[in-house]
């Protein structure tokens, strides 16, 4: 008798079991994108000018993955009785609510449906599993204390503020994937963003329906740690930049639909022309246990947002992402989507330069460098929850104050690929010949990477036709070397801005080698050196130190 009500109870618990995954959210994957109504050949009908801008200037073709989802498949699976939530084309599938009990066999009938999981129940009380937190070194370049304050130390040890002096994210833009922005258009950290029209709109991809600006704090701070404006106090890394706010994070549980909103927040930053993502964002265990990654899964391309954001690096963007604060956890080691094979994925480190005692610890599972590089992650200052400036530890700050760095360096350099940004951050960092699993190739430091930038658009060996001129970026002199053994009876050089100022201008018998001295009062920045000649005339880009 007891045994029959023991299975009897547990018969109950295996249907409401299944009852709760029958009725939720499902993703839903294609097996092709055959028949689309869009084409190749007219890109300009699902991405914007400045997408197809971005594509063209660094050589990446358009290809299938930027054929949004077959229309006809989507509207036959809404036609079985579920609502659809989002569709990504990268991935070749839709996210639904469903609210049947036998959508998976229902689904299963078509051919072109592939996969149909559950991703997240329909009413979620559980809260998410201790996602973010908050509580209350080395300077090459002078830091002007009095401006950045507090803040010096997260630009500083970057030697962010070589680049600042000129670059702080003009004409940049960043997509920022968060799970909330409460109050980023109240709080005084944001004021310039909104009076110098740098916020280029908001969307929510959890729930359109919400006060955008009445969400979680996280991405409110995230911003903040970029584009936080208060002289004296805060500056953030790239606070002339323009920026799109995400919503693809529900701070309220922990599901495998993040994952698919996170997919489909990229894409539409790629879509919209945006040039860099920061996502202080992870994932590898969830409210479900079933729905968990393993290590194995840390590999660079197993897990879908791994997927996605390596697709999203395709396109031609830069992607951040927090590498993780698990290290003193039973897990340890970094998070989906920073191992990536594409992707940057950020470790945490504090002012002096050491690896905070949280940061996850890589490396990837297939043993590619994780992190890739670090920046300061503990006690970041930024702007908190309560309306106040103060600090807060976690790499959801060391990713977004790389990732702001990083958009300068390119406004700095713009005639270069993201592979190449990419590539000039890692090398600049200070463990690069010996990476390690906390830091991974350390901390970069901007100035380098900047000048190995301009060298590689403009080589030593390859400069210009005729000519050879270093040292480049230049102090006080400058030597422009003849690479022919003709001599020229004459030599016209000027020096513009970038603007098309002439700055200075010199006539030269012709020689061998010209010297120019006096160059200390030369305007700092980047710099164009024409050299005319009977017989060539050649513009050279340098670099003049402060």
């Amino acid at each position: 008798m007891n045994k029959n009500i023991f299975l009897f109870f547990a018969l109950i618990l295996i249907i409401q079991t299944f009852q709760t995954k029958a009725q939720g959210y499902y993703w839903v994957s294609f097996t092709d994108k055959n028949n689309s109504e869009f084409s190749l050949s007219n890109p300009a009908e699902y991405l914007s000018e400045r997408a197809i801008d971005r594509r063209a200037k660094q050589n990446i073709p358009i290809d299938s993955l930027d054929l949004p989802v077959n229309s006809n498949y989507i509207d036959s699976v809404i036609s079985v009785g579920a609502e659809l939530v989002h569709s990504s084309k990268w991935l070749n599938g839709i996210t639904v609510k469903v609210e049947m009990e036998n959508f998976q066999s229902e689904v299963s009938k078509f051919s072109f449906i592939s996969k149909a999981q559950f991703t997240k129940p329909l009413n979620t009380t559980k809260s998410a599993i201790n996602k973010f937190y908050e509580f209350s070194g080395k300077e090459n370049e002078p830091i002007d204390t009095s401006l950045y304050g507090p803040s010096r130390y997260q630009t500083g040890l970057m030697n962010g503020q070589f680049l600042h002096q000129n670059f702080n994210g003009q004409g940049m833009q960043i997509a920022i994937l968060d799970g909330g922005f409460l109050n980023a258009d109240k709080y005084f950290a944001f004021d310039s963003l909104w009076a110098n029209n740098q916020i280029l709109g908001t969307k929510d991809f959890v729930n359109p329906d919400v006060d955008f600006f009445n969400t979680h704090y996280h991405g409110m701070s995230v911003l903040s740690c970029i584009a936080g404006n208060v002289p004296g106090q805060l500056i953030g890394t790239a606070r002339k930049a323009s920026f799109w706010l995400l919503r693809t994070e529900d701070t309220n549980s922990e599901y495998l639909i993040e994952e698919d909103n996170w997919v489909v927040g990229a894409e539409f930053a790629d879509s919209a022309g945006i040039d860099v993502i920061n996502s202080s964002l992870g994932y590898y265990q969830f409210d479900d246990p079933t729905m968990d990654h393993t290590y194995a899964d840390m590999d660079g391309k197993t897990t879908r947002i791994t997927k996605g954001a390596n697709i999203a690096a395709s396109r031609g963007m830069l992607i951040f992402t927090s590498a993780g604060n698990e290290g003193n956890d039973p897990w340890k080691y970094i998070i989906a989507p920073s191992d990536g094979d594409n992707v940057i994925g950020v470790g945490a480190c504090n002012w002096a330069g050491y690896a905070a005692n949280f940061t996850s610890y890589g490396p990837a599972s297939d043993g590619d460098i994780k992190p890739n590089v670090s920046a300061v992650g503990y006690n970041t200052f930024l702007q908190l929850s309560n309306g106040t400036l103060g600090s807060a530890s976690g790499t959801s700050f060391s990713s977004p104050v790389m990732a702001g760095m990083a958009a300068c360096l390119w406004q700095a350099v713009p005639n270069t690929t993201a592979v190449e940004v990419k590539q000039a951050i890692e090398l600049s960092a200070n463990l690069y010949d010996e990476p390690d699993s906390l830091l991974g190739y350390g901390i970069p430091d901007f100035q380098m990477a900047f000048i190995y930038l301009l060298n590689q658009t403009t080589p030593l060996q390859e400069i210009a036709n005729q000519w050879l001129v270093y040292p480049n970026p230049v102090e006080n002199y400058l030597i422009l070397q003849q690479k022919s053994n003709r001599i020229e009876e004459e030599i016209e050089i000027e020096i513009y801005s970038m603007d098309g100022r002439l700055i200075n201008k010199w006539v030269k018998p012709g020689a061998p080698k010209i010297f120019l001295t006096g160059l200390q009062s030369l305007p700092p920045g980047i710099l164009l050196l024409k050299i005319n000649s009977n017989n060539s005339s050649e513009t050279i880009k340098i670099y003049k130190h402060r």
